[in-house]
């Protein structure tokens, strides 16, 4: 793709060098060809014995003075049509997606130099014409150069509107918006006025914005997309450059501070956010917001894009070892779900928290993160429990999945962070206090029951037993069953397409060992090899249940859930 302002040597020859070369081509062979044709078989007299150039362009006054009138009256049509088709073109443009259409045209060097030269050509055409026969003068010259420009503008005519719509296509507009930002901003902080280059970066965010949101109202999913990623890219190639801005960038002057997304802000949180250099992500992401809740009804694809988006930030972020963007970036995630589940959008939330978990898989790589892990382990903890009490038990599910999996990617790298999220994880369900609840929170379960194993595979057995005792007043029927549906899964792939593309329950042959390990330590399990150690303790209402499985001498306990 070419620069801002600029146009590749494909584009060029695509737009307008062949199309220019064969309309000529076909000009002179339908002119030149039928004239020679009439040359060779007239006779020498009708053609004064001329060659067949000279005689094709060996005029007098008076044809010439009626053929250039003509001239100047077809090069103004052409004009007209000209710029009739391109000011409808621009204009619809413009509305359907954003005002900035008409201001990037006019600014495009290309158009303004056609369009001029449609019109000198036109203006050259009339006073050549009124020149022409005065006391006999015939100046050639001017209207060699007449003819050739009035020629040159009706072969460029076809050519400049397949450019003017290329360069109206959507995906192009949305990237001259994104990179006339980058350019102006540039030359902006190069020239020593920042408060110039914020005012633009500003803008443009505002109109790929409002381009996303435009072609939502259309139903052009494509292009609401495009403008997506566009802030996104605009975001990340910011944060490759941020450490070398000067300190006037990160100040943020009076138009943005007067800007909605600002004003309404309480002036602590803005003066944190100058202090933290965060006022441009907080425009990109604020944005995102805007367009998320949008989309939130009837536009899951979208709400899905900004997901993955706003982790590309965050993962950005950590390259760059921006903490406070990334913290910026996991803030807006924890806002995406509360949306979410307001909404109650079940499927929007999977797919959210699967960008949110890959995000902070990203984080556990830099022990320097464990603190902000071990936060976000009570932020999903929260939110699984709310979830299952707005009766979305699905949503908790998926979080406890995803805190299983963040285990055991803490365990691998050996991150502080992991006894938190174990934590997280056992305290999701606690919430259940009826039946209902906790047919909800099987999932919940199993996804304890997976880390399990995997803490056995490992040698962990603590913190295997940790998950037990956790369990260990559960009832029997219902951890058998649990246990029973994992060991039935044997393909790891799901047998529906989704994004996450495995099968929640499936575990590998040595995992499905390993669960057997681990319900041998339950003293209903018949399996359970117990000695003799004195009576085993189980809550009062399973008393007779234990004695009736053979287990001998069993004593009742109190507790809580009793």
């Amino acid at each position: 793709m070419s620069q801002h302002g600029g146009m590749s040597w494909a584009e060029l020859r695509r737009i307008w060098l062949w199309p220019v070369f064969a309309l000529g081509l076909a000009t002179v062979v339908m002119t030149f060809v039928p004239f020679l044709y009439d040359w060779w078989r007239a006779p020498s007299e009708m053609t004064n014995g001329l060659d067949p150039v000279r005689a094709l362009f060996n005029y007098d006054l008076e044809t010439l003075q009626n053929a250039l009138g003509n001239l100047a009256q077809t090069v103004a049509a052409v004009v007209g049509i000209v710029m009739t088709v391109v000011a409808i073109v621009v204009q619809l443009a413009a509305t359907r997606y954003t005002p900035r259409v008409t201001e990037l045209f006019l600014k495009e060097r290309t158009n303004v130099v056609v369009l001029g030269f449609f019109v000198v050509s036109c203006v050259m055409a009339i006073y050549v014409s009124l020149a022409v026969g005065r006391n006999g003068f015939l100046p050639k010259a001017s209207v060699i150069t007449a003819v050739v420009a009035v020629t040159l503008s009706l072969l460029l005519m076809v050519p400049y509107f397949a450019y003017v719509f290329d360069f109206l296509d959507p995906e192009k507009v949305v990237s001259r918006i994104r990179d006339g930002a980058v350019d102006q901003a540039a030359a902006a902080v190069a020239g020593g006025e920042p408060q110039l280059a914020q005012v633009a970066v500003l803008q443009a965010i505002e109109q790929l914005s409002d381009v996303s949101l435009s072609a939502m109202a259309n139903h052009d999913k494509i292009i609401a997309a495009r403008a997506v990623d566009a802030m996104r890219t605009l975001g990340v190639r910011y944060l490759a450059v941020k450490g070398e801005l000067p300190e006037g960038w990160h100040v943020p002057c009076d138009e943005v501070v007067k800007n909605p997304d600002f004003v309404a802000m309480h002036p602590d949180s803005l003066a944190d956010l100058v202090n933290d250099h965060l006022w441009l992500e907080w425009k990109i992401l604020r944005q995102f917001q805007a367009i998320y809740n949008e989309a939130l009804s009837d536009n899951p694809d979208m709400n899905y894009l900004i997901a993955i988006d706003t982790r590309y930030l965050g993962e950005a972020a950590l390259k760059e070892r921006a903490e406070p963007t990334v913290g910026l970036a996991l803030k807006f995630f924890n806002t995406y779900l509360r949306s979410t589940l307001n909404k109650k959008q079940v499927r929007t939330a999977y797919n959210v928290m699967n960008q949110y978990r890959q995000l902070v898989e990203a984080m556990l790589g830099d022990r320097s993160n464990d603190d902000r892990v071990v936060d976000i382990a009570g932020y999903l903890r929260y939110y699984g429990q709310i979830a299952n009490g707005m009766s979305l038990g699905f949503v908790t599910e998926t979080i406890a999945y995803d805190l299983a999996a963040l285990c055991e990617l803490a365990h691998q790298v050996q991150s502080e962070a992991h006894d938190a999220l174990l934590g997280a994880l056992l305290e999701l369900d606690k919430e259940a206090e009826d039946e209902a609840s906790e047919r909800a929170l099987r999932g919940v379960r199993k996804a304890q029951l997976r880390l399990a194993t995997f803490y056995l595979l490992r040698q962990d057995e603590a913190r295997a037993r940790r998950i037990h005792k956790d369990m260990e007043l559960e009832r029997p029927e219902r951890l058998t069953s649990l246990k029973n549906e994992l060991l039935r899964v044997v393909s790891k792939d799901f047998w529906e397409v989704i994004d996450r593309g495995a099968n929640f329950d499936y575990m590998p042959p040595e995992r499905k060992a390993e669960l057997e390990r681990f319900f041998a330590w339950f003293p209903w399990s018949p399996d359970r090899v117990r000695p003799d150690t004195g009576p085993i303790r189980v809550p009062s209402g399973r008393l007779q249940e234990l004695r009736d499985s053979g287990f001998g001498e069993v004593e009742p306990i109190k507790t809580a859930k009793q």
